[in-house]
């Protein structure tokens, strides 16, 4: 998935965009990025770090729990 440079947050703008998240988990997901799927979603440029917030968003959507019926 191509990045939209509008698209990119950094972790401080993404938390303030999704009240779910705290940053600390945030960076905790970035940290296990590579074993939880998230790292199609991260742009690492030098020592920044950048979240696609739509690549984050499908990655949200991703673990979404069907409904049982």
């Amino acid at each position: 998935m191509k990045a939209s440079y509008e698209d990119l947050r950094t972790v401080k703008q993404l938390v303030k965009e999704a009240p779910f998240l705290t940053e600390q988990k945030l960076r905790w997901y970035i940290f296990h990025a590579e074993s939880n799927g998230l790292a199609s979603a991260i742009v690492r440029i030098s020592n920044r770090v950048y979240i696609d917030r739509r690549a984050f968003e499908s990655w949200v959507e991703s673990h979404r729990m069907a409904p049982s019926n």
